[in-house]
């Protein structure tokens, strides 16, 4: 039985899509068949940081529209064996949580984990989608707004009888802690009310890596960080260290 994880936030700019190719990268690398769900409609990057963009024969609009079943229109990723993508659609594309229910239910036999990647921002479509996962992952940076917006959605989350949640710190270094922005992690912990399970230090070589596509370096401090939450993520006990640049 695959597990379904759904990561999202609450405005754009929280690095989402970045968790989620860690994450899967850190999951494939760890021997688990994992698959990318991406509903980014129109704004599709996960193909570009896997290094597979014209390699994309089908996506997910293929999939609504009845063309391709999800397992047909699913692209392996080369740099990472075990890791698979349901890419978005280039346009924007109406979708409903009954058919990414549907999509998750016809291909769960093939992964262990699926990890969607939802839209940014508060709306009942994230809502319904989100409500179908085994797990969520909020995700939220340092910045106010963000962590103003992650309590937001973490408490309709919640409203709506979600308690399986985890909250991600993303963008971590010495400058926005107790300098900048936020006196310690805990300050963030306490104001979106979500239990911590990682933090991710802001990593230039991982930037580099997943903007053009290769292999995340494996001296990267933000692949550690993946790393050891996927650990947890399958129920192993990893410490939680936190090292920022």
């Amino acid at each position: 039985m695959s597990k379904i994880i759904a990561v999202t936030s609450g405005k754009g700019g929280t690095g989402k899509s970045s968790v989620c190719a860690g994450l899967g990268y850190t999951l494939a690398k760890q021997g688990h068949r994992t698959l990318l769900i991406e509903l980014d409609f129109g704004l599709r990057c996960l193909d570009i940081m896997f290094g597979v963009e014209n390699e994309i024969k089908y996506d997910l609009g293929d999939v609504l529209a009845g063309r391709k079943t999800a397992l047909e229109a699913v692209q392996t990723v080369p740099m990472a064996n075990n890791l698979s993508l349901l890419c978005a659609p280039k346009t924007l594309t109406s979708v409903n949580a009954k058919q990414i229910v549907e999509i998750c239910r016809s291909v769960k036999k093939y992964f262990e984990y699926i990890i969607i990647d939802t839209g940014a921002g508060i709306n009942s479509h994230v809502f319904d989608i989100v409500e179908q996962a085994n797990l969520i992952l909020v995700i939220s940076t340092p910045d106010p707004v963000c962590i103003r917006d992650a309590s937001l959605m973490s408490d309709e989350f919640y409203n709506r009888g979600n308690k399986s949640q985890r909250l991600i710190i993303n963008k971590i270094s010495k400058k926005v802690i107790g300098e900048a922005l936020v006196s310690n992690l805990d300050e963030i912990i306490d104001k979106v009310g979500v239990q911590l399970i990682g933090v991710i230090p802001d990593d230039f070589t991982m930037t580099v890596a997943t903007g053009k596509g290769n292999p995340i370096p494996t001296d990267s401090s933000a692949l550690k960080a993946f790393d050891a939450i996927s650990k947890r993520l399958g129920g192993e006990f990893v410490p939680l260290t936190v090292k920022t640049a």
